[in-house]
């Protein structure tokens, strides 16, 4: 079961950018101890956009405005409001400060984590779903991506692994724990197969539902399984002709080693922009080259 796209979006696109980070490399080490966002205005911007943009992405998979796409729209915002508040809670907990990046990072697993569920499962669910959403994902990026060895060789810069690899499976899971058969027959039809085990065991029909629970397992670890070489194979073959990534010398530079401009000007890099190809001290250059001509 996978209302809107949950596994083949953003399952799928949580192990394919994990899996190409991996052969890309990690960034030099002082951009990955210090890795502040150059605009948290844009940020809010975009998570805003990302989030009304949703409620059409969730709601628009009946492909018809009816009482499941209502459902639907309705669980996305009660799972992400509520994920994106655990997430500052536990933020406030730990590092005793909400952060604007955390709860963009929580609001993003809100609604990975519904998009398998949205019309299928009903409104205390999508609630429970989103604490889980702001929690789990929280501990893997904050607790075990710092502890794991193998988490700590790839750079997963946006942390894409747990607000949408892990947030995805989650996701899955839950929808095969919570779906409500009276919504299911809405979306798939009268068919007694698509249930949540919860409602299955209430019902007295506990093999169904372990039926479709081992269905969403099976869902997942396919997703895994065809992404890891699918997106390993793309990789290697692209480095055959081009280098996946720069230099530590080029890196050190940054924009500016690549188009001779940097994308922003910030104080403390030197005025790199005052030294670019754009720059004064590059035009009274050829200005006294063009003279000396």
């Amino acid at each position: 079961m996978d209302f809107a796209g949950g596994f083949v979006i953003h399952l799928s696109s949580g192990v394919a950018g994990v899996t190409a980070a991996y052969w890309v490399g990690p960034r030099i080490n002082k951009d990955r101890e210090r890795f502040p966002p150059n605009n948290i205005l844009l940020t809010l911007t975009g998570a805003g956009l990302l989030w009304m943009g949703w409620t059409g992405f969730n709601g628009g998979a009946p492909y018809a405005a009816n009482a499941d796409a209502s459902i639907a729209i309705v669980n996305t915002h009660l799972c992400t409001a509520t994920s994106l508040l655990v997430w500052l809670c536990l933020d406030m907990i730990v590092f005793t400060k909400p952060s604007v990046i955390g709860a963009v990072q929580g609001m993003i697993t809100g609604l990975v984590c519904i998009t398998p569920a949205a019309g299928l499962v009903q409104g205390w669910a999508a609630m429970i779903m989103g604490i889980l959403s702001g929690s789990i994902p929280w501990f893997t990026m904050m607790v075990l991506h710092k502890k794991v060895k193998l988490l700590k060789k790839v750079d997963d810069t946006l942390a894409v692994l747990h607000t949408h690899a892990v947030a995805g499976i989650l996701g899955g899971l839950l929808t095969g724990l919570f779906a409500d058969p009276k919504l299911t027959s809405l979306f798939f039809g009268d068919n007694p197969r698509y249930i949540g085990l919860l409602y299955s065991l209430a019902d007295h029909r506990a093999a169904a539902g372990f039926r479709q629970l081992g269905m969403q397992i099976a869902g997942i670890a396919f997703i895994i399984a065809i992404n890891v070489p699918i997106t390993s194979a793309i990789c290697l073959f692209v480095r055959l002709f081009v280098p996946l990534r720069f230099s530590d010398e080029i890196l050190v530079i940054g924009d500016d080693a690549i188009h001779g401009e940097d994308a922003y000007a910030v104080w403390g890099d030197g005025e790199t922009y005052e030294k670019s190809i754009h720059g004064m001290e590059n035009m009274m250059a050829q200005n006294q080259g063009e003279e000396m001509a």
